[in-house]
């Protein structure tokens, strides 16, 4: 299961173990799981709070169950939260691909072209649901924002670095992807022949 919800990438990876914490470990209704992250981290509005927790589930460290949201047991270290990141939270994998692909074809760090937001969101938007389409009028800019925001947690999970507005793919990030820009063409081809199969969730 991935989902779609992404915060504002905060300062430091540190906050999402503050997150997590604020998550009971007895199942609570969404209502008081959201009142607690907003008391205690300060949000500005319960829809940053759901955002959050929904954020939380992608990366492992709350779940639903049939009583309430509850705090799963799993440390947040950055290595942690990358592979998360990238497996849990819906389009993540192809705005990897994206960074990767932007590289120059010798790989080397120092030639990297890099990507820009818009560039990113062009490369990603045929992976938009059809039916978020129709969700709203401005889904363009809804999912633009959404993938400049995952482009920003790469940047604070050190998958990529940030050069004149442009995103550049780290090692980490090859090396959790599979060797950089050919490991990335043929994981391409697998998601794409994967893509009917995958299950999102709705938040």
């Amino acid at each position: 299961m991935k989902f779609k919800l992404v915060p504002a990438a905060p300062d430091t990876v540190a906050f999402v173990a503050d997150a997590q914490a604020a998550v009971p470990l007895v199942p609570g209704s969404e209502d008081d799981c959201c009142a607690r992250l907003l008391h205690r981290l300060g949000f500005r509005s319960r829809d940053v709070a759901r955002t959050w927790l929904t954020f939380l589930r992608a990366l492992g460290l709350a779940a639903e169950t049939d009583e309430g949201f509850k705090r799963v047991r799993a440390d947040p270290t950055p290595a942690y939260v990358r592979e998360q990141f990238l497996s849990g939270v819906y389009g993540a994998s192809d705005v990897a691909d994206a960074l990767l692909a932007s590289e120059s074809d010798d790989g080397a760090t120092g030639d990297a072209d890099g990507t820009t937001v818009d560039e990113a969101f062009a490369a990603f938007v045929d992976r938009v649901p059809q039916w978020e389409r129709y969700r709203t009028d401005d889904w363009e800019s809804v999912w633009r924002e959404r993938v400049e925001r995952h482009l920003a947690w790469f940047a604070l999970l050190d998958l990529a670095t940030r050069r004149d507005g442009r995103y550049v793919a780290t090692d980490r990030l090859r090396d959790l992807r599979g060797g950089g820009l050919q490991g990335t063409r043929a994981g391409s081809t697998i998601a794409r022949a994967r893509a009917m199969d995958e299950r999102t969730n709705d938040a």
